[in-house]
């Protein structure tokens, strides 16, 4: 009985050991500033001041393609808009590069870059096939100590800079991302 005894605990021993030595999935080395974002759920409010009707998006994040992408998946209010969105590497250009694809139809693709200083993301997509003469977006992104996600951005529209949507997002537990 003893021995039975020493060898379950020998063998919860070396779980537990094995647990807390394994590393996490692979990223490729220029994505792991999005690392925090990862395998988790968020819900941001862009329910414009003055508005009524509330505009509640829900977003995914994780790792896609042997850690070589990101992929994003996103709802706003349960489906009446959404998109996905594959964040990569880009050898070429030598940076982040991203194609966000829409339930509206139109497509997006752009860049980012990452300031070290501010642990902002700066990015710019131009916009394909917009049915209100969006041509491109720009948007900044800030993840803060709390764990809170501030997003804002503006769009160029029939060639004049617009003020965009904002929100703050928050992790929440487990949510779905629905289409309809």
């Amino acid at each position: 009985m003893k021995a039975l005894c020493l060898i379950i605990a020998l063998f919860s021993f070396a779980s537990v050991s094995f647990t807390s030595v394994a590393t996490e999935p692979a990223l490729h080395p220029e994505l792991e500033i999005f690392r925090p974002f990862l395998e988790s759920h968020w819900e941001g409010d862009l329910t414009e001041p003055g508005k009524v009707k509330k505009m509640i998006d829900r977003s995914i994040w994780s790792r896609a393609l042997n850690g070589q992408a990101i992929k994003t998946v996103h709802s706003i209010n349960d489906g009446e808009y959404g998109g996905e969105t594959m964040i990569f590497w880009d050898e070429k250009q030598q940076k982040i590069a991203y194609y966000y694809f829409t339930t509206a139809g139109f497509y997006t693709h752009g860049t980012m870059n990452y300031d070290k200083a501010t642990k902002a993301i700066e990015a710019l997509e131009n916009v394909e096939n917009n049915a209100q003469g969006i041509t491109q977006v720009r948007s900044h992104s800030v993840l803060d100590q709390s764990g809170t996600l501030e997003v804002s951005s503006e769009y160029l529209q029939k060639g004049q800079w617009v003020k965009g949507h904002s929100a703050l997002y928050k992790r929440v537990p487990k949510t779905e991302v629905k289409f309809r």
